[in-house]
Order: C-alpha cells, then sequence, then structure tokens
C-alpha cells in the first residue's frame, strides 16, 4: 500500500498557504475552491509553485482538521485574501509516498504510523501529505501518488 518508508533531513520550505479548522466531514467541500484561491493568488503575483500542493495538519483531532493547504514557493507570497505566507518545518523526518485514491488515504496513514511506532520512533503532531500526482494529471486514482512526512523527535 505504501512505499518503503525512509528517514532523512529536509530543509525548511517556504509556502503560501490558506489555514483551515474545519469538521472532518467537510474536507472535500474546501480542497476544490481552496486548491483554486491558492492557486489564483499565488499566480497574480507572478509567482511559480516550488513543488506540489499539500495539506500541512497542524494537530490531529477526532473531529476537527486543523491544517494549512499550502503550495512551496521560491518566492514569498504578499497576504491577500486568506493566503498567506507559510513554512514546512526541516529536520529529521520519515517519508513515504501511497500510491492509490484519495479514498485510501486513511488505511495508508494507519499504515505509516504502525510502521513508525514499530521501528520505535516519537513523532512530532503535525504531518504532511504532498499531492505530487493526482486527479489533474491523470482520470485513473489508481496512478495517484500522495506523499507523506512525518517530522521525527529526538
Amino acid at each position: 500500500m505504501i512505499d518503503a518508508p525512509q528517514i532523512m533531513e529536509i530543509l525548511p520550505q517556504d509556502t503560501a498557504v490558506i489555514h483551515f479548522t474545519i469538521p472532518r466531514s467537510d474536507i472535500q467541500k474546501v480542497m476544490g475552491p481552496g486548491i483554486g484561491e491558492l492557486m489564483a493568488t499565488v499566480a497574480a503575483q507572478g509567482i511559480r509553485p516550488a513543488g506540489s500542493i499539500f495539506s500541512h495538519h497542524l494537530r490531529m483531532d477526532a473531529a476537527t482538521f486543523d491544517f494549512e493547504l499550502g503550495v512551496p514557493v521560491s518566492t514569498l507570497v504578499t497576504p491577500a485574501g486568506r493566503v498567506h505566507p507559510g513554512l514546512l518545518p526541516g529536520g529529521t523526518v520519515a517519508r513515504t509516498v501511497y500510491t492509490g485514491p484519495y479514498e485510501g488515504l486513511g488505511g495508508a496513514w494507519g499504515e505509516f504510523e504502525a510502521w513508525l511506532k514499530a521501528h520505535g520512533y516519537r513523532v512530532a503532531p503535525n504531518l504532511w501529505e504532498s499531492y505530487v500526482y493526482g486527479p489533474e494529471s491523470t482520470a485513473n486514482p489508481a496512478q495517484w501518488r500522495t506523499e507523506f512526512t512525518r517530522p521525527l523527535m529526538d
């Protein structure tokens, strides 16, 4: 279900983000419009994305998603509407890739979390997933690729 996880050091990455705190059931309602707003704002400022769209979950809660929808940028975005500058943290992370439809993300995260626990890693409260290859690239969900990143604690 997921590729073999890797442990690596990453650098902080400047981003353009929109912050959401929503019921979990509303995720499909906000993602499409949020991506459109984010990318239109970045493009209007003449900024090119420096990576894939991501969702950076700031804390995990059974009922609520508290996250930033964003895109890495090489030039800082000027705040406009709900879009503002952000930062994906650097440091030691565990990373893997899930290939398949978005409906399988929960199970894939469960598999990744089980691997982290089995290998004795302590994780930070945040995590992010980057949508490397998705519906904008192919209509076949079996080919979609989502990269999972989980910061590790010493």
